[in-house]
Order: structure tokens, then sequence, then C-alpha cells
């Protein structure tokens, strides 16, 4: 499988209770997405995958189960995995539309001047912030995207 077919939607990050339980990290814009993404992870199989709830309405952390998971060691020893979706599960885009993903690999253009390359892209809760090559980061409001160019313009 190609890595570009698979997208990092979400990263495991601890145990959530007794059970088997674990917090996910979401990088969806929408963390109830997980109640319909297809997970993909090399730990366990996609149907054993369980979307539990949204830690809270202000959150970005989601509550999930595996199957085989029963207590909170077991939990504990998926800290780290990352979560994906297949590419071919996204909804088609209308035109002019990307996915955050498409852009990694893009020029970033500040002034007039090359300031580096994305390499991915980071979310605090203020906002969109791109992440450079060269280890910078920069905000994403207020861009422009050229998809032909490949190429992201940044105030």
């Amino acid at each position: 499988m190609n890595t570009n077919d698979k997208i990092l939607v979400g990263k495991i990050v601890a145990p959530q209770g007794l059970r088997g339980e674990f917090r996910i990290q979401s990088f969806s814009s929408n963390p109830n997405d997980f109640k319909t993404f297809r997970v993909v992870s090399d730990k366990f199989a996609p149907e054993q995958f369980h979307f539990v709830r949204v830690q809270n309405q202000k959150s970005n952390i989601v509550i999930a189960k595996i199957d085989t998971v029963l207590d909170r060691n077991g939990a504990e020893n998926l800290r780290g995995t990352e979560l994906f979706i297949m590419r071919s599960d996204l909804p088609e885009l209308k035109q002019n539309e990307f996915y955050q993903h498409d852009l990694i690999g893009f020029i970033v253009i500040q002034n007039g001047n090359k300031i580096g390359i994305v390499d991915g892209f980071q979310n605090f809760g203020g906002g969109d912030i791109i992440e450079l090559d060269n280890g910078n980061m920069v905000s994403f409001s207020g861009a422009s995207v050229d998809i032909t160019k490949k190429i992201v313009i940044v105030k």
C-alpha cells in the first residue's frame, strides 16, 4: 500500500479508564468524524475499531475502543499508535477545493520569497498552522493556494 493512499487522522495518546478504552488526539476538523471513519492501523483490523464519544464539545479528543483490548494495560500498549483512513474513503472535492494533506510538498511563499516547503499542519486551537520543512511555522489563515503551480502564498 502506497503511503499516499493513507491519510493520518489521529494518534492514540492515553488510556481512558480501566476497560480498554483510549484517547485519540483527532487531526480531523470535526472529531465526530470518527463515528464514520473506517480507521486503519498496523495494530488492529478496521472492523475492531469502535468510536465511543468525543471527550467534550470543545475537545479534539475522541474516546474509542478496540474489540481485542480489554483493560487499561492493553490500551496503554497502544499509546503513540497513528490512525489513518484510506484516501479512497474521503468524499469527492468540488473544484478549487483541496485536502491539507494534498499540500504537503508545496512551496510556501511570503512577501514574494520562498520561506520553505509544507511539511505538515498543526492546530493548537487558534487556527491552522503550516509546518515547514525547515522547522518554522506560519499561519495558514488567509493563505491562497495554487494547486497547478504547487505553491501556497501566506500573509
